[in-house]
């Protein structure tokens, strides 16, 4: 259990509820006739950036008594008033996922308002369905050919990975979230690629690199170690499967394989173990990464993210050893006022609402208080944060203002009813 003063839950309480004033109603914004794949009117449709995560914010603390719900139905509306996107990626267009599209505002819909909008629920679940059957025939044909996989193929914010995430969310017990961690197992599994990668990459080691335009040597691919993006989510995702009772084949065999690649990528520092950001085929090849010390520690990419997942699969596995040093990792990361100091970002995904929440949510599973006694200073930061939050700021879940409100709201009330699953953290 985890314990917050009166007076820290109070001023948490103030911080949500002054944020949140701020996004009781969708801008009056007109778009034009711009349909390009970069207008701003798809951020609508967005748990990153828009509609679709203020309304979460704002169904979340109506089913708490703490607001009307007119504005999450007004959000809601702003979110689909455009047509939805709902297919795979292709040329020009990045896909839906959880993080955008149909999937996205399913997600929304199902949390900030269950059984308001019976039809339109429907509808989307149906969407979201035949988005997740396209998407697994085309990656065990992929898999079959022997192909390495794309990074939206898996990942959490367009990939299989996260469509699982809102399957175990909405339907735990349905057919296709099986199919799913049947898929990422097999991820999980060498390809025999012909490539310069070879067979000593693991089987979610990716084509392309988000990092390749910046760094040539990721042209043959990368290993991401991000929560977002990278193996820590596929994990994190098997683990939470597992815990709910989702088994398949080959389930805990996965996640051993994909734990035993992060313990051996795991550097030691004078401030602890550390993991990369990424890795390209010649640091694969040496076993050795030309990072020289952890980066920011938040929960996309980082210790913090990495911890849980790991936390996460040793939980599912009743792995001790493995718990004990998940947690290990994180409170020595937590300690380190180097890494605590290069945070510059309030938000969930890169920032301190983002390390807040992970804390929040490994500290309640931990083995020891080594986690929540950092809570409250982490909190502290979190309200200045808050107190100089511009009204200009991005409205929403993962990169913006409601996901700070939402992780205030959540700190304050000491519950997290479902929110947390678009980031893997339940």
């Amino acid at each position: 259990m985890i314990t917050l003063d009166t007076g820290r839950r109070a001023a948490a309480a103030a911080a949500a509820d002054r944020l949140s004033a701020a996004l009781i109603t969708p801008p009056a914004v007109d778009y034009g006739d711009d349909y390009s794949p970069r207008s701003p009117r798809w951020h609508d449709q967005s748990l990153s950036k828009g509609a679709a995560g203020v309304a979460i914010l704002h169904g979340l603390r109506a089913q708490h008594g703490l607001a009307d719900p007119a504005p999450v139905h007004a959000w809601l509306a702003s979110a689909a008033r455009d047509d939805l996107s709902a297919g795979p990626p292709s040329a020009g267009q990045v896909g839906a996922g959880l993080w955008f599209g149909a999937p996205a505002v399913a997600f929304a819909l199902h949390t900030a308002a269950p059984g308001a909008y019976p039809h339109d629920m429907a509808a989307l679940d149906a969407s979201v369905a035949q988005l997740v059957e396209t998407r697994l025939a085309a990656a065990h044909d992929r898999i079959d050919a022997g192909q390495r996989p794309s990074q939206y193929e898996f990942d959490l914010t367009r990939g299989l990975t996260g469509l699982g995430a809102y399957l175990l969310h909405r339907d735990p017990g349905g057919h296709l979230v099986r199919r799913v961690v049947a898929y990422l197992v097999r991820l999980t599994e060498p390809v025999d690629a012909d490539d310069e990668a070879g067979p000593g990459a693991p089987g979610w080691w990716t084509r392309d690199s988000s990092a390749h335009d910046r760094d040539p040597a990721f042209a043959q691919g990368e290993a991401n170690f991000g929560v977002a993006h990278g193996i820590p989510g596929p994990l994190a995702f098997l683990a939470l499967a597992l815990r709910h009772g989702v088994v398949v084949d080959g389930q805990e065999a996965a996640l051993d394989r994909i734990c035993r690649w992060l313990e051996n990528w795991r550097q030691q520092g004078p401030a602890g173990p550390w993991w990369p950001e990424r890795i390209t085929v010649h640091e694969l090849h040496a076993h050795r990464t030309r990072q020289d010390r952890p980066l920011r520690p938040s929960w996309c990419y980082g210790t913090p993210g990495l911890a849980r997942a790991q936390q996460l699969a040793a939980l599912a596995l009743n792995d001790p050893v493995r718990q004990a040093a998940a947690e290990d990792a994180f409170a020595r990361c937590l300690c380190d006022p180097a890494q605590q100091g290069s945070l510059t970002d309030p938000a969930l995904c890169h920032g301190r609402a983002g390390l807040l929440a992970t804390t929040w949510h490994a500290a309640a599973d931990a083995s020891t208080p080594a986690l929540a006694i950092h809570i409250p200073r982490l909190l502290d930061q979190l309200l200045d944060d808050a107190r100089h939050t511009p009204s200009e700021a991005l409205p929403g879940l993962i990169e913006g203002t409601a996901g700070i409100a939402l992780t205030l709201h959540t700190l304050a009330t000491g519950i997290s009813p479902g929110w947390s699953a678009c980031l893997l953290l339940t």
